[in-house]
């Protein structure tokens, strides 16, 4: 491991063995989500999101801070994203010529920083309550699209944490979120105390993703790595939306009347030299 420092931030650790150049970060040093950078992810698979908002995260002390809360009678939080997933936009009504054919994909939006190989790294501080999920992760604006990851790329889950202090393994999904879905994992399954900040890192090479918490390695895949430009995702989320009746847990109507919060110190993205 080997430190790379950023002047009034926390440094980055960097697996041993190359040369790394940074390549893009938000380091959260103003006052407003930086929409050069970022959007927000609102809807998925076709329909908008009843617990995705974006006025869920502010700006400040040199951090990106995540609140769980109600609005319009709903528990709902934040997702902040670098690109966008073909198939994430609601669809709308379309014709084809004079004849009445539907294309079932919405209206596809140019992708704010999308790229390939190298280390990514995130250093966060965990939600303190029950109720929601935080994660950093990449994802393919095509995944799905084929079955080979090499032409569509994959979905690559670097941290998750869906109860307090707890995080989950390390996700690698190809072929979609439908019947072709194939998932590999990795490494987590360990606890942290919730008011400490933890590094978590992807090393994506060609043929390989190593993933770090903390500049250590913890855990390799070497099937079904991307071979295509992916976008960056901080993302949080209250509990019971995905379930059958679509509505909050107690839990997450608990953490949104405390005000709980996940905090992002820093992304960065480098290169590897040569």
């Amino acid at each position: 491991m080997k430190k790379y420092e950023v002047k009034d931030h926390a440094p980055s650790l960097l697996p041993d063995g190359y040369e790394f150049e940074l390549v893009w970060s938000d380091e959260f040093d103003g006052d407003r989500v930086d929409e050069t950078k970022w959007d927000y992810r609102l809807s998925m698979m076709g329909k908008r999101h009843p617990a995705w908002t974006d006025k869920g995260v502010r700006v400040e002390d040199g951090f990106a801070k995540f609140s769980i809360f109600e609005e319009d009678g709903e528990i709902v939080s934040s997702q902040l994203q670098t690109g966008y997933n073909f198939m994430d936009e609601p669809v709308k009504e379309t014709m084809f010529g004079a004849e009445h054919l539907q294309w079932p994909i919405g209206k596809l939006k140019e992708n704010k920083y999308t790229h390939r190989y190298g280390y990514y790294e995130c250093r966060c501080r965990l939600q303190q309550m029950e109720g929601w999920w935080s994660a950093f992760w990449l994802q393919s604006p095509i995944i799905g699209a084929s079955l080979d990851p090499k032409l569509t790329g994959s979905e690559v889950d670097i941290m998750e944490c869906f109860h307090i202090g707890e995080v989950h393994r390390h996700n690698v999904f190809t072929g979609g979120y439908g019947q072709d879905m194939k998932r590999l994992y990795v490494g987590g399954e360990y606890t942290v105390p919730v008011d400490e900040y933890h590094t978590y890192g992807l090393l994506w090479l060609p043929d390989r993703y190593v993933f770090y918490v903390d500049g250590k390695e913890d855990g390799v895949v070497t099937e079904n790595v991307s071979a295509i430009d992916q976008f960056i995702l901080i993302s949080t989320e209250p509990k019971g939306y995905r379930h059958k009746n679509h509505r909050p847990t107690d839990e997450a109507i608990a953490a949104a009347k405390a005000g709980d919060e996940f905090w992002v110190d820093y992304v960065r993205v480098f290169d590897i030299k040569n």
